[in-house]
């Protein structure tokens, strides 16, 4: 009897350990149009050229016939970038290295933040 308790309680450990472990370096693709497939592959090419991404990032498009593209970008749930391109081809890639860029620099600039703001005294957001 106590073996399989034992053995219930490490499976239940194992189980919470796997629970914890989370990948990284994913970059989701939920774009539609030939622009927003053409901005995530020159966005996705900008991530793994500035290096080895340890974050999670969700690229997503709504189309639309009078004003272009609207293309963002989301990591956590958080919008991270936002703009709306013309359904040219001719400068998405200028535009996905720029939103790359930018990208990397704002989760950079949040990991900073994260390590100065003081977690004692202000609670976690509940939902």
């Amino acid at each position: 009897m106590k073996v399989l308790g034992l053995v219930l309680a490490l499976c239940c450990a194992v189980s919470a350990q796997a629970d914890e472990a989370e990948l990284s370096g994913f970059i989701i693709d939920h774009t539609i149009s030939r622009t927003g497939q053409e901005f995530y592959r020159y966005f996705s090419e900008r991530i793994t050229d500035i290096g080895d991404p340890d974050f999670n990032l969700v690229i997503k498009e709504r189309p639309s016939a009078r004003w272009g593209v609207l293309i963002w970008v989301e990591q956590d749930g958080t919008l991270l970038y936002r703009q709306f391109m013309q359904p040219s081809l001719s400068d998405v890639r200028d535009t996905a290295y720029a939103a790359a860029d930018f990208v990397v620099d704002s989760i950079n600039r949040r990991k900073i933040e994260a390590m100065f703001t003081d977690p004692i005294d202000l609670a976690e957001d509940e939902l």
